[in-house]
């Protein structure tokens, strides 16, 4: 079965130029005009989630910044690539920093669509699912909030397991310390970053007490963490 691309833009031309050139490559391409149809959209599907969202900045409706807070609260591992006509640097990083996994300015290539696509699926293949699915060489185990390494429970706390996960499901993807707050502490406590530092060095310890030789916990200078699974 062919894996569904969801196009959310209101010109219709563009949607449908990007749908035929994405059908062509191999894909299922849905088309949708208006941000409030997105939403209850992806709730309302009995055959699963799209593999990703081609997401328009400018909609009528909810905009795609606000789409993009909501899908990624909702469905942290669902890629997200953003298009706009609107350059400006605050809006490529406000864009990235709410969940964005890539970014495309119009005028584009639908060549070049198709292949940042590609990209970004490669990108977050090595996530498999939950309720203990593996994911790369570790195994969660949602229900019983336990991450298994091989064999061994690796004694996560429930904040660690929720770091661990969230970082798993977009493997490669870099993740600021206040993304990662808003994942571990759904209340919205106040908390510093010093915090996340805290707990990102335990997981780190923990999975090097089972794997001495391996990071796959990396962090990236100046702008936070990411899972980085091994070749």
């Amino acid at each position: 079965m062919s894996e569904a691309i969801l196009i959310v833009e209101d010109e219709p031309k563009i949607a449908k130029l990007v749908a035929d050139y994405l059908a062509g490559d191999g894909f299922t391409a849905h088309r949708l005009e208006h941000g409030d149809e997105v939403m209850p959209w992806l709730l309302d599907r009995p055959s699963g989630l799209p593999a990703l969202v081609l997401l328009d900045l400018m909609l009528p409706g909810t905009d795609g910044l606000t789409l993009c807070r909501q899908i990624r609260q909702q469905w942290p591992a669902l890629p997200i690539i953003m298009l706009t006509a609107r350059v400006e640097e605050v809006d490529r990083l406000l864009g990235l920093e709410l969940g964005a996994d890539d970014y495309i300015c119009k005028p584009f290539s639908p060549r070049e669509v198709v292949a940042r696509v590609r990209a970004v699926l490669r990108r977050a293949g090595g996530a498999t699912g939950h309720n203990g699915e593996a994911l790369d060489s570790l195994a969660l185990d949602d229900d019983g909030w336990r991450a298994l390494a091989g064999e061994h429970d690796l004694g996560l706390t429930a904040v660690e397991f929720q770091l661990l996960r969230v970082m798993m499901q977009a493997p490669g993807r870099i993740f600021s310390r206040e993304q990662l707050m808003d994942h571990m502490y759904r209340d919205h406590r106040i908390v510093s970053e010093r915090t996340v530092d805290s707990h990102v060095k335990k997981l780190r310890r923990k999975i090097a007490d089972v794997w001495p030789e391996r990071e796959i916990i990396r962090s990236v200078y100046g702008v936070g963490y990411k899972y980085q699974p091994e070749e």
